[in-house]
């Protein structure tokens, strides 16, 4: 059933009191029409419970905005949701179609520091291959979109539907099947993707989802609730700022980035998650998701002004560049016809009660 403003509807209560489901929540397909968005095709999601975001059918199906009661769960960059004909795929290119958004998906075939491989390394043929930052796969179209809603019981569940290719003739061909699906009454959504191998050939596989949050569930002293084993610092840097690595703070002018390389423990089956909490708000969001799917967690720390911004990112992989993965041994790739399932859920934490009952899920998975 539907948990509306403070009680449980049933299908038939619902019904009765609108004539389109759309009076409280649903999906519907828009266009973006100014600017670097024009042309950019979105699915806007309203759940009646004052939790809103929107997907972009033509950046791959990832997240831009996300809100809960005017609260923002994500942060924005200053370039707009650009429509993918502008993506610089060189160097650190990447970072100039970077909306922050709530998700932005990074591989499939490579994610993370931009590098270069020789020729004859893996599925380069052509010749050597310069691999910007973070992959191809955000910008790229989805293809097959199906938005729509259903009952299912008392439950009225709505969904997107679409799938992406990352392919180059004589190197990979890698298909993107994603569903982004939620509920009339729910605080959350429910990400899942199948990544298909549709060649025939062995093929690099690397798989990062850059989750963006922002103000006002980052502030000075916000923080991150994480299960972490051990935290490992990416460079000097971040070193330097290690024993508070999990405390956030007010934005700072010229502020250096920090990145860490998180192990995070989970329960039996492998299930764990993270949240960015203020508690002086009462508000926070979260992500679960599975350790066997996505063993790797790095926590994106950057508090600059206007670039003020946490990102939780499980993985496949460390971001440090598809050479040095492989040569670290941590490289994974799909065989010929082989698929790999991901999934993800996202969403508020909308007092400090449910901050509390997310903190002891932490302690749980702290404890195995």
């Amino acid at each position: 059933m539907a948990r509306l403003w403070g009680r449980d509807w049933s299908r038939g209560e619902l019904e009765r009191r609108v004539g389109d489901i759309q009076q409280i929540g649903g999906v519907r397909l828009v266009e973006l029409a100014d600017g670097k968005e024009r042309g950019v095709r979105a699915a806007q999601f309203r759940t009646g419970t004052g939790f809103a975001f929107t997907v972009l059918l033509d950046r791959a199906l990832d997240i831009s905005s996300a809100e809960y009661c005017g609260r923002s769960l994500n942060w924005r960059s200053m370039t707009e949701d650009v429509h993918p004909a502008y993506f610089e795929p060189d160097g650190l290119n990447w970072v100039r179609t970077f909306y922050g958004g709530l998700v932005v998906t990074c591989g499939l075939t490579w994610a993370g520091a931009p590098c270069s491989e020789p020729v004859g390394i893996g599925t380069n043929r052509l010749g050597p291959r310069d691999l910007g930052l973070h992959g191809r796969i955000s910008h790229t179209p989805a293809k097959n979109v199906w938005a729509d809603g259903e009952w299912e019981g008392d439950d009225y569940r709505m969904w997107v539907r679409g799938r992406c290719q990352e392919s180059m003739v004589f190197a990979e061909n890698l298909i993107l099947h994603r569903e982004i699906s939620t509920r009339i009454g729910a605080n959350s959504f429910e990400l899942v993707d199948t990544v298909e191998n549709a060649g025939f050939d062995r093929t690099e596989h690397q798989l990062l989802y850059h989750v963006n949050i922002g103000f006002p569930a980052v502030d000075g002293d916000s923080e991150l609730l994480s299960p972490s084993s051990e935290i490992i610092p990416r460079d000097a840097d971040a070193a330097a700022g290690l024993d508070q690595a999990r405390r956030l703070d007010d934005p700072v002018h010229a502020y250096d980035e920090k990145a860490y390389f998180h192990t995070l423990s989970g329960a039996g089956d492998g299930a764990t998650g993270t949240a960015i909490v203020n508690r002086k708000l009462g508000f926070g969001v979260f992500l679960k998701f599975n350790l066997n799917e996505l063993p790797y967690y790095t926590q994106w720390k950057m508090m600059g002004e206007r670039s003020y911004v946490v990102g939780m990112e499980p993985a496949n992989c460390l971001p440090v560049g598809r050479a040095a993965e492989r040569e670290a041994g941590r490289l994974q790739f799909l065989e010929g016809r082989e698929t790999r399932r991901y999934r993800l859920e996202i969403g508020a934490l909308t007092s400090h009660a449910e901050i509390d009952e997310f903190e002891r899920s932490v302690a749980a998975w702290s404890a195995g």
